[in-house]
């Protein structure tokens, strides 16, 4: 299918939404375009006008304002509404929060209408504080609970058996209290790599607890069936704790609970307990919250003259007589009007789940608006993404579309009323509004590959990459402002692109000049104190929660995750979601097992012998590229399909790497003929690093010893490989990152959550 006259998308974006978005017949075949597509959603939602005493030819002039703001990449709502509007499923949002008693009964409704809501697309989040902690009594029965971990794997296996119309699968938040007697076992229930991947968690800090951690004084868990004080613990060893694990593998994230409701707007009506599952979205017990975000790279127009201080084109290193940029606010004001119109309306033409989620959802017509694009607005202003510029442009264009957007919300409530839940809101009196909220920061993985822009409110992910195609083929993908650049300042060559592919950054690289070197940063180049400032500015003018991942080098320290969270408290954000570079990699090759002394043996008493050759045997050969040259990788297995022999190849180069490589290859081949699990064999080679690094495919290439190790990794996950000792269940469903579980592209985390940029794929809904 080729693009149509008048949509400007890109070959990724067609590809990824001919996989996930496009309607399909029984057969698997595409058969819509993406016009029609973008027709489909503008009249399914434009149709609500007509219940507020609109004429259809008022409708139809909602539809066209509509489909222009989408088919120009200026604003798109949430992943559910684009697949569902227009269709039968009619399912349109995107989050969701389910209530979890203290009963068998709810729980097991929880996890029914859990997966009703997974089978529409939807994420769900749940607190499971209101639990018995384990070892309580059971009254009915006089038993022993078995305490909220226990209960989250009954949710996590039923989310693995639901797929979401063969585009999404499930995705859960698990909070608890940092007050619930369980607390040690939630923090570290992610300890293994095969327990609970269908859930991120979080831990819920209450201001008691921040004080106690403080003042290092200890804190009171409280049953929350009792609600007597069961112990007391020591408020830093708790905040220990969740650090190193945070810093082990990304989880538990950590939100702020207090803050969430002191923000509630309706808490006549309830206590926010959770947030959907990248955390950005606080909701209330069976509320949902249909999500859009405006495309800020499509906020700017030419100025002239310069409009400071955000706008500073032809500085330094920059061509002079490139175009000069400013905010467009006009332009951002009439996207902000039609976006919130657009979302009020979702709320009237969407179908639920459950009748108590249509009935709390309607009470109170939250919406959640936010953005995209914005290192790309950077870029086109020349405002580095790492400066007090930058911040101040986030607070000034985000602190524009809260005020113009409840403007908007205040206009829709005189024609169609407040919303129902306003009587007693923080509202009441002071602000007539249709909508409970307006702003959310949510992470627009696969609209922003769809839009051709950055994503959320994340820094660029890369200057350069490699993207491979059928058959092979490697494509230079180059940020289009960068290759603009490169090409009016006369540096833009493929050869320097590719060296650029290879790194992912241009920091480092002396024939870029240095102002331009400022302004393409990407994650990696930005201090995680940087990106917690980011996240604070944009946090204060959102009425929900923001949506933002923190990169950590690899080498960073516990301490360096403890002084984020800590600022993270100081500058009032609501939640924090941390990454580690290479952490969850770390994670996926632990074999899950424990020593067991039984089984432990003298090794003075047993002689391994390794296996006899047969004289037939298959494998398959891997090319993986390292600084050193190109490494190809042949692993062989027996007839029972155990890993058996590896050899590797150099290409052409030799001397020293070859020979190492021949080395490694034959002390892995010894292991695998003398029964070694792959996974320990992978654990000792994989992380090597040598002094030429590289990519390939999409993944960082450390050494040649760190691509043998990868090379293993990848054969024994897609066939399911060991050599009879491990425990193996599940480990193809782990999302490696670095690596994509659909088409092997690079997985990035931002937004809170972990996005392919080759095929749109995302850990979470």
């Amino acid at each position: 299918m080729k693009a149509l006259d008048g949509l400007n998308l890109t070959t990724n974006a067609l590809k990824v939404l001919e996989k996930r978005y496009l309607k399909k017949d029984e057969e698997g075949k595409v058969v819509e375009t993406p016009e029609v597509m973008f027709r489909r959603i503008s009249k399914a939602i434009a149709s609500a006008d007509m219940n507020y005493g609109k004429t259809p030819q008022n409708a139809s002039e909602t539809e066209d304002e509509f489909y222009g703001m989408m088919t120009s990449f200026e604003f798109l709502p949430n992943s559910p509404t684009l697949m569902n509007a227009g269709r039968r499923l009619g399912q349109l949002s995107a989050c969701f929060v389910l209530p979890v008693e203290d009963s068998m009964e709810s729980i097991f409704d929880a996890v029914k209408n859990a997966a009703i809501i997974h089978k529409s697309g939807g994420g769900t989040g749940f607190s499971f504080s209101r639990l018995r902690p384990s070892g309580d009594v059971v009254g009915s029965t006089k038993g022993i609970s078995s305490g909220p971990v226990s209960f989250m794997t009954v949710f996590d296996s039923a989310t693995e058996a639901v797929k979401q119309g063969g585009t999404r699968r499930g995705a859960n938040m698990g909070l608890l209290r940092v007050d619930h007697p369980d607390i040690l076992s939630f923090i570290t229930c992610k300890n293994e790599d095969t327990r609970l991947n269908n859930f991120n968690i979080s831990v819920g800090l209450t201001e008691e607890f921040m004080n106690a951690l403080c003042e290092d004084r200890e804190y009171e868990l409280i049953n929350p069936r009792t609600k007597q004080l069961t112990k007391r613990l020591r408020a830093r060893d708790v905040f220990n704790l969740i650090v190193n694990h945070a810093w082990k593998n990304g989880e538990p994230g950590i939100v702020f609970l207090d803050r969430l409701n002191a923000s509630n707007p309706t808490p006549h009506t309830g206590e926010i307990e959770s947030t959907n599952p990248c955390g950005e979205q606080p909701l209330l017990p069976y509320e949902s919250c249909n999500l859009g975000s405006i495309n800020l790279a499509k906020m700017v127009k030419p100025a002239n003259p310069p409009s400071p201080p955000f706008t500073k084109g032809g500085a330094g290193g920059i061509n002079p007589s490139s175009v000069q940029y400013e905010v467009d606010w006009d332009k951002l004001r009439d996207t902000t009007w039609k976006a919130v119109h657009f979302l009020d309306n979702v709320i009237d033409v969407n179908r639920y789940p459950l009748p108590k989620i249509e009935e709390m959802t309607k009470a109170n017509r939250k919406i959640g608006l936010g953005v995209m694009g914005w290192a790309d607005m950077l870029i086109r202003l020349d405002i580095p993404y790492n400066s007090v510029d930058a911040v101040g442009l986030a607070e000034n264009v985000m602190g524009f579309i809260q005020t113009e957007g409840r403007n908007a919300s205040m206009a829709l409530a005189e024609g169609r009323g407040v919303f129902p839940n306003y009587k007693g809101s923080i509202y009441d009196g002071k602000m007539p509004l249709r909508n409970a909220t307006i702003t959310t920061i949510a992470p627009t993985g696969t609209l922003s590959i769809i839009a051709g822009c950055s994503s959320g409110i994340e820094p660029l992910f890369a200057i350069s990459f490699v993207r491979t195609v059928m058959e092979g083929t490697r494509l230079i993908e180059v940020n289009p402002y960068f290759e603009k650049v490169a090409k009016e300042n006369g540096f833009w060559s493929r050869d320097l692109m590719e060296r650029i592919a290879e790194k992912g950054s241009i920091q480092g690289f002396n024939e870029i000049p240095s102002d331009i070197r400022s302004i393409f940063v990407t994650a990696h180049d930005i201090t995680p104190v940087e990106h917690i400032k980011m996240q604070a500015a944009f946090q204060r003018h959102v009425d929900n929660a923001v949506s933002k991942t923190v990169n950590f080098p690899h080498h960073a320290t516990p301490k360096d995750v403890e002084d984020v969270y800590l600022l993270a408290y100081k500058l009032n954000c609501k939640g924090v979601t941390v990454y580690r570079d290479g952490s969850r990699e770390e994670q996926v090759l632990s074999t899950g097992k424990t020593k067991d002394s039984t089984q432990q043996v003298n090794a003075q008493t047993v002689k391994i012998v390794p296996k006899k050759r047969p004289e037939v045997i298959r494998g398959s050969t891997r090319f993986m590229k390292t600084g050193c040259g190109n490494l190809y990788v042949t692993i062989n297995e027996d007839e029972n399909g155990h890993l058996f022999e590896l050899f590797t190849s150099m290409g052409k180069a030799g001397g020293c790497a070859s020979s190492q490589a021949e080395a490694i290859g034959r002390l892995v081949s010894l292991a695998f003929r003398s029964n070694i699990e792959p996974d320990e064999v992978v654990k000792q080679l994989k992380g090597i690093s040598c002094h030429q690094p590289t990519w390939c495919n999409g993944g960082k290439i450390l050494s040649c010893s760190d691509a043998i190790a990868k090379a293993i990794e990848k054969y024994n996950l897609k066939a399911d490989k060991g050599n009879g000792n491990g425990h193996k269940d599940g480990l193809h469903e782990i999302m490696l990152i670095g690596a994509c579980p659909e088409c092997g592209g690079a997985v990035e985390h931002e937004g809170g959550c972990a996005v392919c940029h080759n095929c749109g794929f995302t850990k979470c809904s």
